[in-house]
């Protein structure tokens, strides 16, 4: 206690005692610096003031680090149309922060809305329906259809026309590898995100923050189904009209086809979908996206596949258009097309992961050579990168675009730069009225030394000199070297040679005059794409693949 706290300095005899307390505080405890110096003067009235010294200012506190805030779950699951319902799962956390889970119900049969909500995740517990399959044509009561989907096993005198809206960013995530959405025939999805908030289907692991760039295959994928025509039947013939064909590995024979080439499956637009292509059955992957027998009436754009153990997209038949495509890291594929699919792409970005991944592309007819309608496949302004270190990413397909039987392809104002490996590889074998034929306009190739590869029987395979001849005029350039920056973005190599309009070749395209997906003053590709180590997108979109966005 000090000696103000005391209390002898109260009172009229403070002096006194003042006195006294010094004399014992200095003999008894040895104070430092006593003595009467320390003694207020006598002419404050008896009482003594003494002044301590002000307190040191105190710091300020060092202001905590910021960063990106952390989701917190929404109070509960949104109501939707379904009877069904949303399921409450509880949460789950991750990098990203703590989400509610809503599972999806196994099949939706009526129309419902997947509403973006701060603080909600979307979850799939295995195959998820949008509607009941309505068949090869749209059933009558006539001529009922008993469904193969499973819960719809009542004989269906129409189609169900189920609609599955999902707003933008919305995220929809995996549960398990069997996990993949189906939209049947006779319903429609209508997933139409935006550049600042795509739709992002994606995995478990990759909610949970467990995946690098080298994860893939974590589950289905999405996977849209159609009436429109078809080849390479497994029921029907193609003679009768009646050809379908089931879907890869799928134990509950989802089917597709039909002799509607203007069948609309609905709309996917500005939507990302990673780490897909978990194998359903044997030798039997799922893609990213898959169609089958879609057709004209659907809308397809702004897709970003990323890390596909299979291929980043395939068309099984039907007849669309597409523009703005990318694959990021695909372990097959970059884009195959085949069994009769008849497809115009424009601006495509196929950028294969170091040291993974087959072909580019690949493009045939699977396998009946005979059947019609031929596959038809026309590209127009892409930029196709092997972005290997040092493997040259061969696998089964040899070469980093493989072109075969019954398929008609056409490539315009086109890139393929894979400098490790031959660029083309032309194969033949049914007839030399079923092989593939190519059209090359305004192509350039950086490839290795020998370019490229003539495989199949003889008297039937293309020559590597008949290849040659494909490349030696139309403005193509087989010995271009690349300067690419930014891995796809063209530099004054490319920027020098000349285009071809592609308008000419299909009203469907755009009239362009340059080569490749990607001109220094583009930005199609920014926003609603996602990064990775091996291909950036930039600053201002969802970030990293390998974290989930978060929109308010």
């Amino acid at each position: 206690m000090s000696i103000l706290d005391s209390g002898f300095l109260r009172g009229p005899y403070a002096v006194t005692k003042l006195s006294r307390s010094l004399v014992l505080g200095c003999s008894v405890l040895a104070l430092s610096a006593c003595g009467p110096d320390d003694i207020s003067s006598p002419g404050t009235g008896g009482n003594v003031i003494i002044n301590p010294p002000a307190p040191a200012p105190t710091p300020a506190p060092t202001p905590a680090p910021t960063g990106p805030a952390l989701v917190t779950p929404a109070a509960g699951c949104p109501t939707i149309a379904d009877p069904q319902g949303l399921t409450d799962g509880g949460t789950i956390s991750g990098p990203t922060g703590e989400w509610r889970v809503c599972t999806l119900p196994s099949t939706f049969k009526t129309s419902s809305t997947l509403p973006q909500v701060a603080g909600v995740l979307y979850h799939m517990n295995g195959r998820v329906n949008v509607g009941c399959d309505g068949g090869f044509a749209a059933p009558t009561a006539g001529t009922p259809h008993t469904s193969n989907t499973p819960g719809c096993t009542t004989a269906l005198t129409a189609d169900t026309n189920v609609t599955l809206t999902i707003e933008p960013g919305a995220i929809i995530y995996a549960g398990t590898g069997q996990s993949w959405l189906a939209v049947n025939r006779g319903n429609k999805i209508n997933a139409a995100g935006t550049a600042e908030r795509p739709i992002v289907f994606t995995s478990r692991d990759n909610v949970l923050g467990l995946n690098d760039d080298s994860d893939h295959g974590q589950w289905g994928g999405v996977v849209l189904m159609g009436r429109a025509k078809i080849t390479d039947c497994s029921s029907g013939s193609i003679a009768s009209n009646t050809c379908e064909r089931k879907t890869e590995g799928d134990a509950d024979e989802s089917r597709y086809g039909g002799l509607d080439d203007t069948y609309n499956a609905g709309r996917m637009s500005f939507v990302q979908i990673r780490y897909s292509g978990f194998v359903l059955g044997a030798n039997s992957e799922l893609q990213a996206l898959t169609t089958e027998g879609v057709g004209s009436g659907t809308t397809i754009d702004h897709i970003q596949s990323h890390n596909s153990s299979d291929d980043g997209a395939e068309f099984f038949g039907g007849q669309f258009n597409m523009k703005y495509y990318i694959a990021t890291g695909a372990d097959d594929d970059s884009l195959d097309v085949d069994t009769g699919a008849r497809v115009n792409v424009q601006y495509a970005l196929l950028l294969q992961r170091p040291g993974m991944g087959d072909a580019l592309f690949e493009i045939d007819s699977n396998g009946n050579e005979a059947d019609a309608p031929r596959t038809k496949l026309t590209v127009a302004n892409f930029t196709a990168v092997q972005n290997q270190v040092s493997s040259n990413n061969e696998g089964n397909d040899q070469a980093s675009t493989l072109f075969r039987g019954n398929a008609d392809v056409t490539l315009v104002n086109g890139l393929i730069v894979s400098p490790n490996n031959e660029c083309v590889r032309l194969h033949g074998t049914s007839s030399l009225a079923n092989r593939v034929t190519l059209t090359v306009r305004s192509v350039g190739l950086t490839c290795n030394a020998t370019k490229y590869i003539a495989s199949g029987t003889a008297g039937i395979a293309y020559s590597t000199s008949d290849i040659a001849g494909l490349f030696s005029a139309n403005n193509n350039n087989d010995a271009l070297a690349s300067t690419l920056t930014g891995l796809f973005i063209n530099g004054a190599g490319e920027t020098g040679m000349v285009a071809t309009d592609p308008k000419t070749i299909d009203a469907f395209f755009d009239t362009t005059d340059f080569v490749g997906a990607a001109r220094s003053t583009d930005t199609w590709w920014q926003q609603w794409t996602c990064n990775s180590s091996y291909a950036n997108f930039g600053a201002g979109n969802t970030g990293d693949c390998t974290s989930l966005p978060i929109f308010s």
